[in-house]
């Protein structure tokens, strides 16, 4: 029986276009088949290959004959080629950027549709985009360029109370950032919680959301995993903090998170799209790109932007239930969100598709806030609408070290004693969080002055992360 057996080399004749098909097909042959000579079997695999159609209604083969019948066109694709050379693009702080990071930017601008481009100085590698790029497209949105974390944002409340209530109740803080937030993958809270980004009309609009809109209920108002934070601290307003709000220091609430597992999902599914229809070299094929007239193109859009608002809700959410929990409420909310696109006028006229990822918007006169790392401290900024930055920033302090260097080159104890030092009380956070893993923020901040107005400090004292 075992001489039956098909191997590698009997193959090479017959042309399966998908491995897939030829998966099911060797399965079904083991299966079925396994008394029939080689030939018999190479006979029969060469007819279903070479004339599936006639396959379609057979009980054994019709996932065999579905396969290939949809492969050909898909083969017939030409795989698009990208620019000799990349389009120009601005780079702020190039001496905190490694190559890496620069040389996915070059690949992004040596795609087709890239019109324009810029790298934050808070820039290192990613997928697709590096974070901090910024790429400019016309009619198409590139999933990737987005990233997997959609709508990834920042939100600052600013109460009108002195942080000494800040010192004095520390320990009704620390156990309100217990209580009432929850980190990590599958994360969810323990109380009923109701926000009108449930009833979103969008969720009905084609399957994938329709079957998220479970997870989306039940993670509302959690954070995820990773760099992920909730954090109480002081904030210093300067005297041009446009706020409508004198200069002085005021207790603080700061939170960093997305769009939870919904983003994540909708990522997911719409890079698989946009890969199986926009056929890039293998060293680009993370920046393969959906265009907006397509109907996949429109569903991700929707997506995204449910995804977006989605993420405000969270923090909608963190910051409600924990103001209500220490009984204060906010005078003001600043927010800024990275990990996502926008649909922007250009200086010409021209509207172009806009990728922040791990970048914000710097519009002049937009409000928003760049953090450091557990330790150090974060800035409220002003845009000064910088055309060269397509109106940029940083969202962060950006890595400098990978997770596994940080946890490789850095202990428990050593982290302990540098959150002693800048009097910061941490819940959960990891090794691979470490300060030491971040660039220094006050450099990064000196190599986007011409990007952000900087009209505030906030100082973390109470941090909540994951693995608590």
């Amino acid at each position: 029986m075992g001489s039956n057996k098909l191997k590698g080399k009997d193959l090479r004749a017959i042309e399966f276009h998908s491995d897939k098909a030829k998966s099911l097909a060797l399965s079904i042959l083991k299966k079925h088949y396994k008394f029939h000579s080689k030939q018999e079997q190479l006979t029969l695999l060469q007819e279903v290959f070479a004339n599936p159609q006639d396959f379609a209604d057979d009980t054994l083969w019709h996932r065999v004959a579905e396969e290939l019948i949809a492969k050909p066109a898909e083969a017939m694709k030409q795989e698009i080629p990208l620019r000799e050379e990349p389009n120009a693009f601005e780079v702020f702080g190039r001496k905190h950027i490694t190559s890496n990071a620069f040389q996915q930017m070059r690949m992004a601008m040596r795609l087709p549709i890239a019109e324009s481009g810029a790298l934050m100085p808070d820039a290192h590698q990613g997928y697709g985009l590096p974070i901090g790029g910024v790429l400019a497209t016309k009619n198409t949105v590139i999933p990737y360029g987005v990233g997997v974390d959609i709508g990834c944002r920042m939100s600052m409340s600013i109460y009108d109370v002195s942080p000494d209530y800040l010192k004095r109740n520390a320990y009704q803080f620390k156990m309100g950032l217990k209580e009432r937030t929850n980190f990590g993958t599958g994360g969810e809270l323990n109380i009923t919680q109701e926000h009108e980004i449930l009833d979103r009309s969008e969720f009905q609009s084609f399957d994938l959301l329709r079957q998220l809109h479970g997870k989306a209920v039940k993670q509302l108002g959690t954070s995820g995993s990773g760099n992920h934070f909730v954090e109480w601290g002081v904030v210093r307003l300067f005297s041009n903090n446009a706020l409508g709000m004198e200069a002085g220091e005021y207790l603080a609430l700061l939170s960093h998170s997305g769009s939870r597992g919904l983003g994540a999902n909708i990522a997911k599914h719409f890079t698989e799209i946009a890969k199986s229809k926009c056929l890039l070299p293998r060293q680009a094929g993370h920046l393969a790109w959906l265009d907006l007239n397509t109907e996949e193109g429109q569903q991700y859009w929707l997506a995204m932007n449910l995804a977006g608002d989605y993420a405000k809700a969270c923090h909608d959410q963190i910051h409600y239930h924990l103001s209500k929990y220490m009984g204060i409420k906010p005078i003001v909310n600043i927010e800024n969100h990275h990990n996502f696109a926008w649909k922007e006028v250009q200086e010409n006229g021209e509207e172009l598709i806009v990728h922040r990822k791990g970048a914000t918007p710097a519009k002049k006169g937009e409000l928003g806030i760049i953090p450091g790392s557990m330790t150090a401290p974060g800035y409220l900024v002003r845009g000064q609408g910088n055309s060269e930055s397509l109106n940029s920033a940083s969202h962060g302090a950006g890595r400098k070290m990978s997770r596994k260097m940080a946890k490789e080159s850095y202990t428990g104890s050593a982290m302990k004693k540098d959150l002693s030092k800048a009097g910061v009380q941490l819940i959960g956070g990891g090794i691979d969080e470490a300060p030491v893993a971040y660039k220094d923020i006050d450099e990064v901040m000196k190599s986007q002055s011409e990007l952000v107005e900087v009209i505030g400090k906030f100082t973390p004292k109470i941090v909540r992360m994951d693995k608590a």
